[in-house]
């Protein structure tokens, strides 16, 4: 019998596939991950805090465990459609990595005017290990399942987002609004005025909330003065308001295909705080003289007052950018240049572009995609991107030094991207290799930015760019937020954080009030640092949330967009090689689809994972990563939210 003496076991966070099958991150090197199969999860849900046992295995054998305790629930709200069998109402989870259905009292069902069919948002009750299944309750029915605007919100509920502001938090808001515009003079005069400096904003087309401008003005001695402001949103929203702790619970402003689910309140996000043009705003600003090569002369670091001359969209401003007679055609040259002198400078030093094709949907009235298309990317993206990127690495060094010669004690919070692990690099290393490209791994040092680089300059162009762009990011460590500063490895900086968009990140608000507090010399207890720990660690678990229900709701737009096209033939490449078949994606709308092994042909196929391929027993067909073929859509289920496709 295994030794339930919960002293001697694991703890860690469970990962569940589709299957049900539990993995635990191993503790040891020496040590596979460990193994919990359906039978021994006792309860455990993906994502959940678990003390795992170690079961006696044999010799060759992989590493198994049982689950002795879920010690924390990840998460206890969970979307899907209500569905009945014979007397039993269950809920059919939208989470794929939930093996079990929830159970749903008739009573329940009865009191929420519930229907079969519907889309629901349930909570879970107490799982008890004696139970086969858990019970839940229907606390909202979101709409009939298919509907646009139901999905959408599925994704959000699903992602633990809240798409409604408290009563207390709208009433905080609204007040701020009438106490606050216009600016009181008293305040326009404790900052630096920017008003009479030509400064604009540049964004997407369907941007609604403008958080940073950019100002430039020539100096008598050849050098500019380059002003990047930021929303002071720190002056509006206080420390132990409604407000606050909303945005605390919130961290991110979310985006979906059709949607943004703000941080703030529309009446801060949209009008208070937004940089919007012809309107005196409160900024907080990195202000450099600089010289056209790129050299920053000197940094300033305080609270100003603006008024944007113009409201440029990345496409309006590429237009002046490239028409001599265009609109602050001279400004928006001479800052583009030293974009490129700074862009430049940070390739030098070993930043890794991992920048890829986006595609943007254009739907109609009823939320249907009509129309998928890539991203165009414009140097006027690549422009306000250096911009954001050099006040963020200047706030963040500027701190940091601060800190050190002063021996301060104070927190910060930075944005770090650590090295990447070693044993994923040399898969990759492996990966590529076996697709004909090189990522030399120096013994005993792994790899460097340059050698990232390197690799890329090889792929750029083909058709395997995408694909081993991805795989690179994945066997990459996540960019975090953290109060310990280890520097940015993807970006190639010693010194990094996030300064830029306060309106649609908590840390950035942080970050705005703790240069504050420095700028005054106020001291922060040490104490402090518990509280910045915390808010750091559930701003990158957010973070992931928020990127997966937007990577959601573009997916389920995409395989939207694909049922209209079953039966049609499209061009492709091959993403991805299972025992089960090859994944394709489609060159265009980037929309991932699915040949079963039976689909491939009579042969019989056996996976080489060694060269990334199928091969085929009698006829030694290959299907490999990277192939470019010519694919038919047979089936796009939104249900599965699957795509199935012939090769033809």
């Amino acid at each position: 019998m295994p030794n339930k003496d919960k002293s001697k076991a694991i703890s860690g966070i469970i990962s569940i596939n589709a299957r049900g099958v539990g993995y635990l991150r191993s503790v040891s090197k020496d040590m596979q991950d460990i193994e919990i199969q359906n039978t021994n999860l006792n309860t455990a849900l993906n994502g959940d805090t678990v003390s795992v046992q170690i079961i006696p295995s044999r010799k060759g054998e992989r590493t198994a465990g049982k689950v002795l305790s879920v010690d924390k629930r990840a998460k206890k709200v969970f979307t899907g459609i209500l569905n009945k069998e014979k007397d039993f109402y269950y809920l059919l989870p939208d989470d794929k990595k939930m093996y079990v259905d929830i159970i749903i009292s008739k009573d329940n069902v009865i009191t929420k005017k519930a229907e079969i069919g519907q889309k629901v948002l349930v909570k879970l009750n107490q799982w008890l290990k004696t139970e086969n299944n858990p019970t839940g309750e229907i606390i909202q029915i979101l709409g009939k399942a298919g509907e646009h605007n139901t999905e959408m919100e599925s994704i959000l509920y699903e992602k633990g987002f809240e798409i409604n502001f408290p009563p207390a938090v709208e009433a905080e808001a609204e007040h701020l609004e009438k106490t606050e515009k216009p600016i009181p003079h008293s305040e326009i005069t404790k900052r630096r005025d920017f008003r009479d400096t030509l400064t604009f904003t540049i964004d997407p087309k369907d941007a609604k909330d403008f958080d940073d401008a950019i100002s430039i003005k020539a100096l008598d001695n050849g050098n500019f003065e380059i002003g990047v402001h930021i929303a002071d949103v720190s002056h509006y929203v206080r420390e132990k308001t409604q407000l606050d702790a909303e945005a605390v619970k919130r961290e991110f402003s979310v985006y979906l295909v059709d949607r943004t689910i703000p941080m703030l309140p529309e009446v801060l996000s949209n009008d208070i705080c937004s940089l919007n043009p012809m309107e005196e705003k409160l900024t907080f600003s990195a202000v450099f003289e600089m010289t056209k090569a790129g050299k920053i002369i000197s940094r300033w670091f305080g609270k100003t007052i603006i008024k944007s001359d113009k409201r440029f969209t990345y496409e309006l401003a590429q237009e002046s950018l490239n028409n001599i007679d265009g609109e602050y055609h001279n400004e928006l040259s001479i800052l583009n240049q030293i974009a490129e002198k700074l862009r430049h400078e940070k390739t030098v030093q070993g930043a890794i572009d991992f920048e890829q094709d986006e595609v943007a949907f254009e739907l109609d009235e009823k939320g249907k995609p009509i129309r998928i298309y890539k991203k165009q990317r414009l140097d006027t993206h690549k422009l306000v991107e250096e911009y954001m990127l050099l006040a963020n690495k200047e706030v963040a060094e500027f701190i940091y030094k601060a800190y050190k010669k002063t021996n301060s004690d104070s927190p910060f919070i930075y944005r770090i991207h650590d090295l990447p692990d070693n044993e994923k690099i040399s898969a990759l290393s492996i990966f590529v290799k076996a697709l004909g490209y090189e990522l030399e791994i120096k013994k005993g040092k792994g790899i460097t930015a340059k050698d990232l680089q390197n690799l890329f300059k090889q792929i750029e162009g083909k058709a395997h760019e995408g694909m081993i762009k991805t795989a690179a990011v994945r066997s990459m460590a996540k960019a975090i937020y953290s109060t310990k500063n280890i520097g940015h490895f993807g970006l190639a900086f010693e010194f990094y954080t996030h300064f830029t968009s306060p309106i649609r990140r908590y840390p950035d608000l942080l970050v705005h009030r703790l240069l504050e507090k420095h700028l005054k010399d106020e001291k922060l207890p040490r104490s402090e640092w518990i509280k910045y720990e915390k808010i750091s660690a559930d701003a990158t678990e957010k973070e992931i949330r928020a990127a997966e229900a937007e990577r959601d709701s573009k997916k389920y737009k995409q395989i939207e967009y694909m049922s209209e096209k079953v039966g049609e033939t499209f061009d492709g490449t091959i993403t991805g090689i299972t025992e089960w078949g090859v994944y394709v994606e489609e060159k265009n709308t980037r929309a991932e689809g699915m040949v079963k092994i039976r689909d491939l042909g009579s042969d019989y196929f056996i996976l080489d994972q060694k060269n990334y391929c199928l091969v085929g027993e009698k006829t030694n067909k290959k299907y490999s990563l990277g192939d470019i073929v010519k694919f038919k859509i047979t089936s796009a289920n939104l249900e599965k939210r699957a795509i199935d496709c012939v090769l033809v």
